[in-house]
């Protein structure tokens, strides 16, 4: 079966935040592209739907939050954003504390007042636990930067449930994503720009990809017909699991996956707040967002919660996190070192180059890819 049947300049393979800016920037150049998503919708993992007039993120919460300005710029020209500022609660066997780690944090842990009694606290459980030097693994990293109370009730259990082992085996760095300031200041991100688009995130890639240069596949497979794609299509932008591309012949990268369960209830409000993690090893679910919170959207007298359940991957189920350790690490660069021998086709996104991105990289990294193809003169 033929499939460039209109001449197209591009095939791409996934219809999340890479694969749609690129296919935008490539008809704002008179370029034509095909794009081919296997779900039944676009916009990857960020893509949301409305339910009862509540936008309903279906693959968990993302919040848009960047210091890059031109990337902040770029998706502004594709909605408004509600102004959302992130305050996460963490639930520990009943008792409640905010996050990230902040001096009411530590007030509701040991009932510090200041800066300096919280850092005293924390050197002192540091010394205790006898870390020094550089941390060797979470754990040590965990304990160095907050101490070990803190890290026993926030960080070990709901760490340990999402990556699916345990915290002296995960590397240092994964814990360095959540900050730590000594300040009553509940903010999850530090960055100057974030919120939730008021539409949705699906509204910003209906936008991006209104063209008549831009055509939609959706319920197809890559894996399906992949020698003839390659054969017919000038240049692929692919956005799935790498090692996948070249049928694992490395071996498999290891990722997680996620289950989402969801409630609708008849209330306003069922949990006061927009996310709330649950940090103990028992509760099977790592967090539950209440939608209707994010934008303070939706019908009287209902909401809806989803509870975020970490599993295991494999090849039946999606792919959500790459596991960066050394092992998989090693492993990527083999399947990288593979790709720069395939000329014709440009690797990007989360699976595609086996980062942990948020957002706004994934749209930095797709607005470098840009300019690497058509060069910096025609941005």
């Amino acid at each position: 079966m033929k499939h460039n049947t209109k001449n197209y300049d591009y095939l791409i393979v996934g219809a999340g935040p890479f694969g749609a800016i690129f296919a935008h920037e490539a008809a704002k150049r008179g370029k034509r592209s095909l794009i081919i998503e296997r779900r039944k919708h676009i916009g990857g993992n960020t893509f949301t739907h409305k339910k009862n007039g509540i936008n309903v993120h279906e693959y968990g919460a993302h919040i848009f939050h960047t210091d890059n300005k031109p990337v902040w710029d770029y998706v502004n020209q594709f909605t408004e954003f509600n102004g959302y500022i992130n305050q996460v609660v963490a639930n520990y066997k009943g008792d409640l504390y905010n996050l990230p780690f902040n001096m009411n944090t530590f007030y509701q842990m040991w009932g510090v007042k200041t800066p300096a009694e919280a850092q005293a606290k924390i050197a002192e459980q540091r010394a205790a636990a006898g870390i020094s030097g550089t941390p060797k693994n979470l754990e040590e990293q965990a304990i160095s930067l907050i101490g070990t109370d803190i890290y026993e009730k926030l960080i070990k259990g709901y760490t340990e449930k999402q990556w699916g082992r345990r915290a002296t085996e995960l590397p240092s760095f994964i814990i360095r994503r959540l900050p730590t300031r000594f300040t009553f200041d509940n903010n999850y991100f530090n960055h100057r720009y974030q919120g939730v688009p008021v539409d949705g995130y699906t509204a910003i890639f209906d936008k991006m990809l209104d063209s008549d240069l831009i055509d939609v596949q959706l319920d197809t497979d890559f894996f399906a017909d992949k020698e003839t794609y390659l054969a017919e299509f000038p240049r692929i932008v692919y956005t799935g699991m790498i090692d996948q591309f070249f049928d694992y012949k490395f071996g498999e990268l290891e990722y997680r996956s996620v289950r989402f369960e969801s409630e609708t209830l008849p209330t306003e409000n069922a949990q006061g707040n927009s996310v709330i993690n649950y940090t103990d090893a028992d509760t099977p679910y790592t967090r539950v967002m209440e939608w209707r919170h994010f934008d303070q959207k939706g019908d009287e007298n209902v909401t809806i919660l989803t509870r975020e359940y970490p599993q295991d991957w494999d090849r039946t189920k999606e792919a959500y996190y790459p596991v960066n350790d050394s092992k998989n690490s090693e492993l990527f660069k083999q399947y990288r070192e593979e790709s720069k021998k395939v000329a014709k086709v440009i690797m990007g996104g989360r699976l595609g180059n086996y980062q942990y991105y948020d957002m706004d990289q994934v749209f930095h990294a797709a607005l470098i890819a840009v300019e690497e193809e058509f060069g910096k003169e025609n941005n």
